[in-house]
Formats: structure tokens, C-alpha cells, sequence
């Protein structure tokens, strides 16, 4: 059969770009009260004295990176009308970034036109923090926030935390005042900062907690209402959407706010899911959105969710989940450390990765279980046999195998007969 000719359908969407990411609302609801604190944080800076250094935490989709947008581009706009004060704004998303260096030289380049950037290699340390700080100085701005989106990445190499929050006292840079705010999906990589990081970055800390059942209704409503033909969204004096349509049928928009609720307290995960409801009714021609097609978007959405997740993991994280899958193969599982050890050691040669230590692999299993992935159930066989953990997947492990196949480094081990086998067979 042939393909069918492109036709503009009038049935479901009538912006269906407002329920996608990257959209920004002209109002954000249901955060007030952060608003409020990262706009007191930023007051020092209107008022001309030194910025205060920020970091924002929580969990992804709760409204972080759009709350620090908002506050940034509003700041940027009422400070055109204060005398003696010029504030310059860089962003940098540092989600592929994994050292403190790159985070400087990708810096460097947001001040440089295209002629004149660097590489993100090559440079001894101190120039490159060098040459930061002269980007800085060179600065016609009395401030300049820099908003370092997703930090985390850099793991334990925090040296820019440190180093950029006190460029000012350290006499590095005098004539432009530097303030850093720093975002992070991972509540653990605040706890292990480094003490002097510690000191120098949370002058304020703002946490964004996830959304309950209730927000992400109304965050749905309010987005309904641009998103859907036939379907509006009036605000009452409580704050909350008051809406009618004729295209969302019963419970479909609280049915994808319990399920996002219930999954992490994600904005991003309930507009997901109230979009692929949507795309499911246009597909098969349906004037309305069902709970039928919010139940079928919960389960795409969840295997992509962790599909995205899985492909974000470290090489050495991937090679964990290997070693527990040829277990799985072997019908070991659940599986002992010890015995997921010895399947990663041999992994981890074959790609010629970093063997690390036992205790490090632990680490590992304890975070994919954090994560989800894993199951672990602690077993005690008394004063002879002791106490030790069994892991196996809690995930479909041919959904984990079918992402580590895509990772270029790991392909490797797929490739022989020993270990191409499909888990379907196991």
C-alpha cells in the first residue's frame, strides 16, 4: 500500500506545540512560592551589590529550568530601567559536559564570536580558568549571572564551583560581579559537594519538590485549554482551572496527573502523557480523548521514559547492566555482587573501559536500583552462610539489552556469538 498524502487535521490539536518541551508558559502556576524565592535571591543584584550565588535542586520536570528563565528574562527586562546597573546573563546546559574544563572552555566560547572559539581540549588548567576570567573582566556589564543548567553532570570534578563564585573575592575579576546558579536534577550531587564548594556556592538554596496530583491537574487544565479545539481553561480566584471541553472525556486529564504523580511528580511526564493520549485519538480519527487513550500513553510513555534514561547511563553503569544480563541469560539471576563482579571485569577488558573496584560496582548496583532497574533482596543464611544482596532486573532486560546494543562502546559485545543471543531465548 502506498503512502497516504499529507492532509492538515482539524479534529484533536488546535496548538498541540504548547503540550511539547521547550514550550514556556506566558504564567508559571503552581510555583509561587520558588518564584518568589529566586526573585528575593536576585534583589542584590538590582540594587547594584554583588549577586548572591543560587543552586536549584530537584527532581526533572518540576519547573526548575523554566522558573530560572522566567525570573532571568524578567530581571533582564526591569533592570533596563535602573540607572548604574547592566546585567548580562550566560546559559550553559552542561548535561554533555562531564569536567569542570569543558564547563570553562564551553564558557569562554558564549562570550567569543564563531571566529574566535576555542577547542575543549588542549589548554593547561589554569589558562583556561585564565582566560574565563578575562571574558569576565572584558565584560561591558556591571553583573553577570552565569546559569549553569544541569551541573551535575560534572560529577565529582566540581573546581568551576569553586573558582567562579569566587572570582570577585579572589581578585580575578574586579570590575564585573560574577554570581553562579548552578541547577540539578540529582539531590545527591549537592550532598557531595566538596566542603569549600559548599561555602562558596549556596549562598541560597531553593528546592523544587515534586508536583502532587492536584498541581499537575491544574498544569494540565491551564495547558488544555491552548492545546485542544472546543476546550478552554478560565483561572478562579483560588488559583486553580476551572475547565470545559467537548474533546477531553470523564477523568482523562486527573487520570494523567495520578499516573505522572504517582510516577515522579513531573509536569514534563503529565504533559507527555496527556500529548500521546492526544496523538493516539488523532490516529484512529477519534473526536475525543479517552481514558482508554490515556492508559495506552501511560505504558509508551513509561518505556520510553526508561529507554531515555537507560541511554543517559555511564559506560560503566552499562557495563553493570551487561554483566547482570549475561546472568540473566545464564538463568543466574537473582544474582550475587560477587558474581556480577566477575561478569564485569571481563566486559569491562574486552572494550578495554577502566576496571574499577568491587566497591565502586556495588556503588553501582545501589544506584540502578535507586533508579529503578534493578530489584534487590537482601538474603540471610544465618552464622554459616551470612548475609548478602541478590540483584536482577526489574525492568524487561530485552528492553535494557536493546539500548546497550545502540551504545556504540558496548556493540562490541554483542557482536560474538556468545553474547548476540536475544534475550528471547532466555
Amino acid at each position: 500500500m502506498g503512502l497516504e498524502p499529507f492532509s492538515p487535521d482539524s479534529t484533536i490539536f488546535r496548538d498541540e506545540s504548547v503540550l511539547r518541551d521547550g514550550y514556556q508558559p506566558a504564567r508559571l502556576i503552581e510555583r509561587d512560592t520558588e518564584l518568589e524565592q529566586y526573585q528575593s535571591a536576585l534583589k542584590p543584584v538590582i540594587n547594584g551589590a554583588p549577586p548572591k550565588n543560587l543552586f536549584l535542586y530537584g527532581q526533572t520536570g518540576v519547573g526548575k529550568t523554566l522558573s530560572s528563565r522566567m525570573v532571568v528574562e524578567r530581571l533582564i527586562e526591569d533592570q533596563q530601567n535602573i540607572d548604574g546597573v547592566d546585567v548580562q546573563v550566560i546559559e550553559l546546559n552542561c548535561k554533555s559536559l562531564n569536567s569542570s574544563y569543558q564547563v570553562a572552555a564551553n564558557l569562554i566560547n558564549q562570550f567569543r564570536p564563531p571566529t574566535e572559539q576555542i577547542k575543549p581540549t588542549g589548554y593547561p588548567s589554569g589558562m583556561i580558568y585564565n582566560m574565563l576570567f578575562d571574558e569576565l573582566e572584558a565584560l561591558d556589564a556591571t553583573h553577570c549571572l552565569i546559569v549553569l543548567d544541569e551541573i551535575d553532570a560534572i560529577g565529582n570534578d566540581d573546581d568551576i564551583l569553586y573558582k567562579l563564585p569566587r572570582a570577585n573575592d579572589n581578585e580575578n575579576v574586579e570590575d564585573t560581579l560574577v554570581g553562579v546558579i548552578g541547577i540539578s536534577n540529582d539531590f545527591t550531587f549537592r550532598d557531595n559537594l566538596s566542603a569549600r564548594v559548599k561555602d562558596s556556592l549556596a549562598d541560597e538554596e531553593i528546592h523544587f519538590p515534586p508536583y502532587d496530583a492536584n498541581e499537575l491537574g491544574n498544569i494540565l487544565k491551564q495547558r488544555a485549554g491552548e492545546a485542544f479545539h472546543d476546550t478552554s481553561a478560565q483561572r478562579l480566584d483560588d488559583g486553580s482551572y476551572e475547565l470545559q471541553s467537548d474533546i477531553l472525556e470523564g477523568d482523562v486529564i486527573s487520570l494523567c496527573a495520578a499516573f505522572a504523580a504517582q510516577d515522579s511528580g513531573s509536569a514534563r511526564q503529565a504533559l507527555k502523557r496527556l500529548y500521546k493520549a492526544g496523538d493516539l485519538a488523532r490516529d484512529e480519527e477519534s473526536d475525543v480523548i479517552t481514558e482508554a487513550h490515556v492508559r495506552q500513553a501511560d505504558e509508551i510513555v513509561e518505556r520510553d521514559k526508561v529507554r531515555d534514561e537507560l541511554t543517559r547511563l555511564p559506560t560503566q553503569s552499562k557495563l553493570t547492566l551487561y554483566s547482570l544480563l549475561l546472568l540473566e541469560r545464564e538463568d543466574e539471576t537473582p544474582s550475587k555482587r560477587n558474581r556480577i563482579y566477575e561478569r564485569y571485569v571481563m566486559a569491562a577488558k574486552r572494550i578495554d573501559a577502566d576496571v574499577r573496584t568491587d566497591r565502586t560496582i556495588h556503588d553501582r548496583l545501589s544506584q540502578l536500583t535507586l533508579k529503578g532497574f534493578l530489584d534487590v533482596d537482601e538474603q540471610n543464611k544465618g552464622p554459616k552462610g551470612g548475609s548478602y544482596y541478590e540483584y536482577e532486573f526489574s525492568i524487561r532486560a530485552d528492553l535494557a539489552q536493546e539500548v546497550l546494543q545502540e551504545d556504540e562502546r558496548l556493540a562490541e559485545l554483542f557482536a560474538t556469538d556468545e553474547t548476540s543471543t536475544t534475550l528471547d531465548s532466555f
